[in-house]
Protein backbone atom coordinates (compact mmCIF):
# COMPACT_ATOMS: atom_id res chain seq x y z
CA UNK A 1 0.00 0.00 0.00
CA UNK A 2 1.76 3.49 -1.14
CA UNK A 3 1.31 6.25 0.24
CA UNK A 4 -0.86 7.90 -2.36
CA UNK A 5 -3.41 5.57 -1.58
CA UNK A 6 -3.31 6.19 2.09
CA UNK A 7 -3.58 9.92 1.66
CA UNK A 8 -6.49 9.71 -0.85
CA UNK A 9 -8.52 7.13 1.66
CA UNK A 10 -7.94 9.30 3.95
CA UNK A 11 -9.45 12.39 2.67
CA UNK A 12 -12.74 10.43 0.64
CA UNK A 13 -13.34 9.01 4.15
CA UNK A 14 -12.73 12.28 6.31
CA UNK A 15 -15.64 14.23 3.99
CA UNK A 16 -17.84 11.46 4.27
CA UNK A 17 -17.24 10.45 0.06
CA UNK A 18 -16.76 7.14 1.30
CA UNK A 19 -19.07 5.34 4.17
CA UNK A 20 -18.91 2.39 5.81
CA UNK A 21 -21.59 0.88 7.83
CA UNK A 22 -20.62 -3.19 7.73
CA UNK A 23 -24.20 -3.39 10.35
CA UNK A 24 -26.24 -0.93 8.53
CA UNK A 25 -26.01 -2.16 4.55
CA UNK A 26 -26.66 -0.02 1.66
CA UNK A 27 -28.41 -1.33 -1.34
CA UNK A 28 -26.40 -0.79 -4.62
CA UNK A 29 -28.79 0.09 -8.14
CA UNK A 30 -27.71 -3.95 -9.08
CA UNK A 31 -29.46 -4.92 -5.55
CA UNK A 32 -26.09 -6.00 -3.85
CA UNK A 33 -26.03 -5.09 -0.67
CA UNK A 34 -23.06 -3.25 0.49
CA UNK A 35 -21.57 -2.23 4.09
CA UNK A 36 -19.72 0.85 1.68
CA UNK A 37 -21.04 3.13 -0.24
CA UNK A 38 -19.01 5.79 -2.38
CA UNK A 39 -20.15 9.22 -3.68
CA UNK A 40 -17.27 10.91 -5.02
CA UNK A 41 -19.02 13.91 -6.22
CA UNK A 42 -18.90 15.17 -2.53
CA UNK A 43 -15.32 16.17 -2.92
CA UNK A 44 -15.93 18.35 -5.48
CA UNK A 45 -17.30 20.68 -2.97
CA UNK A 46 -13.81 20.90 -0.51
CA UNK A 47 -11.01 22.87 -2.73
CA UNK A 48 -8.80 21.88 -1.29
CA UNK A 49 -9.09 18.01 -1.76
CA UNK A 50 -10.53 18.90 -5.50
CA UNK A 51 -7.08 20.29 -6.22
CA UNK A 52 -5.08 17.08 -4.38
CA UNK A 53 -7.19 15.13 -6.75
CA UNK A 54 -6.94 17.27 -9.81
CA UNK A 55 -3.07 17.26 -9.07
CA UNK A 56 -2.37 13.35 -8.50
CA UNK A 57 -4.83 12.41 -11.66
CA UNK A 58 -3.20 14.47 -13.93
CA UNK A 59 0.29 13.57 -12.59
CA UNK A 60 -0.10 9.81 -13.20
CA UNK A 61 -1.64 10.94 -16.93
CA UNK A 62 1.58 12.74 -17.46
CA UNK A 63 3.58 9.59 -16.10
CA UNK A 64 2.07 6.96 -17.58
CA UNK A 65 0.65 8.32 -20.44
CA UNK A 66 2.42 11.40 -21.91
CA UNK A 67 1.27 10.24 -25.59
CA UNK A 68 -2.32 10.40 -24.87
CA UNK A 69 -4.09 12.85 -27.74
CA UNK A 70 -7.23 13.82 -25.73
CA UNK A 71 -9.24 12.84 -22.35
CA UNK A 72 -12.53 11.02 -21.80
CA UNK A 73 -14.82 11.03 -18.47
CA UNK A 74 -17.25 8.64 -18.04
CA UNK A 75 -20.69 10.09 -17.13
CA UNK A 76 -21.66 11.85 -15.48
CA UNK A 77 -19.09 11.20 -12.21
CA UNK A 78 -16.53 11.54 -14.00
CA UNK A 79 -17.04 14.38 -15.99
CA UNK A 80 -15.75 16.55 -13.97
CA UNK A 81 -12.48 14.80 -12.79
CA UNK A 82 -11.94 13.91 -16.17
CA UNK A 83 -12.21 17.82 -17.37
CA UNK A 84 -10.42 18.77 -14.46
CA UNK A 85 -7.56 16.66 -16.09
CA UNK A 86 -7.87 17.90 -19.40
CA UNK A 87 -7.66 21.52 -18.36
CA UNK A 88 -4.10 20.48 -16.51
CA UNK A 89 -2.64 18.67 -19.15
CA UNK A 90 -4.23 21.27 -22.00
CA UNK A 91 -5.81 18.53 -24.08
CA UNK A 92 -9.63 18.03 -25.84
CA UNK A 93 -12.22 16.71 -23.58
CA UNK A 94 -15.08 14.55 -24.26
CA UNK A 95 -17.32 12.57 -22.06
CA UNK A 96 -18.96 9.15 -22.46
CA UNK A 97 -22.57 8.77 -21.87
CA UNK A 98 -24.01 5.24 -20.79
CA UNK A 99 -26.74 5.74 -23.11
CA UNK A 100 -27.12 7.71 -26.54
CA UNK A 101 -28.94 10.85 -25.75
CA UNK A 102 -32.58 10.40 -27.22
CA UNK A 103 -32.87 13.48 -29.18
CA UNK A 104 -31.40 15.56 -30.98
CA UNK A 105 -27.96 14.36 -32.54
CA UNK A 106 -28.61 11.48 -29.95
CA UNK A 107 -24.81 11.41 -29.10
CA UNK A 108 -23.59 8.76 -26.97
CA UNK A 109 -19.94 10.83 -27.10
CA UNK A 110 -20.18 14.50 -26.38
CA UNK A 111 -17.29 16.46 -27.61
CA UNK A 112 -15.45 16.08 -30.56
CA UNK A 113 -13.31 13.03 -30.55
CA UNK A 114 -10.97 13.18 -33.21
CA UNK A 115 -10.36 9.82 -35.49
CA UNK A 116 -7.19 7.93 -34.49
CA UNK A 117 -6.81 9.42 -31.22
CA UNK A 118 -5.31 8.28 -28.48
CA UNK A 119 -7.48 8.64 -25.53
CA UNK A 120 -7.20 8.39 -21.81
CA UNK A 121 -10.33 7.19 -19.73
CA UNK A 122 -10.91 9.11 -16.22
CA UNK A 123 -13.52 7.24 -13.67
CA UNK A 124 -14.37 8.37 -10.31
CA UNK A 125 -14.78 4.80 -9.44
CA UNK A 126 -14.80 1.22 -10.72
CA UNK A 127 -17.18 -1.44 -9.04
CA UNK A 128 -17.79 -4.29 -11.56
CA UNK A 129 -16.08 -2.57 -14.96
CA UNK A 130 -19.21 -2.64 -16.63
CA UNK A 131 -20.26 0.94 -17.07
CA UNK A 132 -16.80 1.73 -17.40
CA UNK A 133 -15.46 -0.79 -20.25
CA UNK A 134 -19.06 0.50 -22.04
CA UNK A 135 -17.39 3.84 -22.13
CA UNK A 136 -14.32 1.65 -23.74
CA UNK A 137 -16.11 0.23 -26.49
CA UNK A 138 -17.50 3.46 -27.45
CA UNK A 139 -14.61 4.84 -28.30
CA UNK A 140 -13.31 1.92 -29.94
CA UNK A 141 -16.33 1.88 -31.81
CA UNK A 142 -15.68 5.46 -32.52
CA UNK A 143 -12.59 5.21 -34.29
CA UNK A 144 -10.03 5.76 -31.50
CA UNK A 145 -7.48 4.02 -29.57
CA UNK A 146 -8.46 3.87 -25.63
CA UNK A 147 -4.63 3.66 -23.76
CA UNK A 148 -5.53 3.15 -20.56
CA UNK A 149 -8.05 4.16 -17.54
CA UNK A 150 -7.18 6.51 -14.29
CA UNK A 151 -9.68 6.13 -11.48
CA UNK A 152 -10.45 8.13 -8.10
CA UNK A 153 -11.02 4.94 -6.63
CA UNK A 154 -11.44 0.89 -6.95
CA UNK A 155 -13.16 -2.06 -5.00
CA UNK A 156 -10.99 -4.16 -6.11
CA UNK A 157 -13.90 -7.27 -6.96
CA UNK A 158 -12.41 -9.76 -8.53
CA UNK A 159 -15.66 -9.85 -11.60
CA UNK A 160 -13.83 -5.96 -11.92
CA UNK A 161 -9.99 -7.52 -12.55
CA UNK A 162 -11.58 -10.49 -14.98
CA UNK A 163 -13.41 -7.78 -16.56
CA UNK A 164 -10.37 -5.54 -17.13
CA UNK A 165 -7.95 -8.37 -18.14
CA UNK A 166 -10.05 -9.99 -20.37
CA UNK A 167 -10.76 -6.16 -22.18
CA UNK A 168 -6.89 -5.53 -21.75
CA UNK A 169 -7.51 -2.50 -20.63
CA UNK A 170 -4.92 -0.95 -17.53
CA UNK A 171 -6.46 0.55 -14.75
CA UNK A 172 -4.42 3.06 -12.36
CA UNK A 173 -6.57 4.24 -9.29
CA UNK A 174 -5.63 6.66 -6.77
CA UNK A 175 -6.59 4.50 -3.82
CA UNK A 176 -8.40 1.44 -3.05
CA UNK A 177 -10.80 -0.93 -0.88
CA UNK A 178 -7.86 -2.13 1.29
CA UNK A 179 -6.40 1.01 1.76
CA UNK A 180 -9.70 2.43 2.72
CA UNK A 181 -9.96 -0.27 5.34
CA UNK A 182 -6.51 0.38 7.00
CA UNK A 183 -7.32 3.73 6.95
CA UNK A 184 -10.71 3.50 8.67
CA UNK A 185 -9.25 1.48 11.14
CA UNK A 186 -6.17 3.45 11.89
CA UNK A 187 -8.70 6.56 12.43
CA UNK A 188 -10.98 4.71 14.58
CA UNK A 189 -13.72 4.94 12.40
CA UNK A 190 -14.16 1.17 12.14
CA UNK A 191 -12.74 -1.50 14.72
CA UNK A 192 -11.38 -4.80 14.62
CA UNK A 193 -14.53 -6.24 15.36
CA UNK A 194 -16.20 -4.94 11.90
CA UNK A 195 -13.21 -5.23 9.79
CA UNK A 196 -13.85 -9.22 8.82
CA UNK A 197 -16.96 -8.55 7.35
CA UNK A 198 -15.42 -5.34 5.69
CA UNK A 199 -13.24 -8.42 4.60
CA UNK A 200 -15.44 -11.14 3.66
CA UNK A 201 -17.82 -8.68 1.42
CA UNK A 202 -14.83 -7.92 -1.39
CA UNK A 203 -14.59 -11.87 -1.72
CA UNK A 204 -18.46 -12.26 -2.92
CA UNK A 205 -20.01 -9.21 -3.07
CA UNK A 206 -22.73 -10.23 -5.17
CA UNK A 207 -23.84 -13.29 -1.88
CA UNK A 208 -23.48 -11.10 0.90
CA UNK A 209 -25.76 -11.04 3.57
Amino acid sequence: MNTLEKMTAEKLLRIKAIKLQPSNPFTWASGWKSPIYCDNRKLFSYPAIRNFVKIELSRLAMELYPDADAVAGVATGAITPGALVADALGLPFVYVRATPKDHGLENLIEGELRPNSKVLVIEDLVSTGGSSLKAVEAIKRDGSEVIGMIAIFNYGLPISIANFEKAGVELTTLTNYDAVLSEALRIDYIDESELETLQEWKKAPADWK
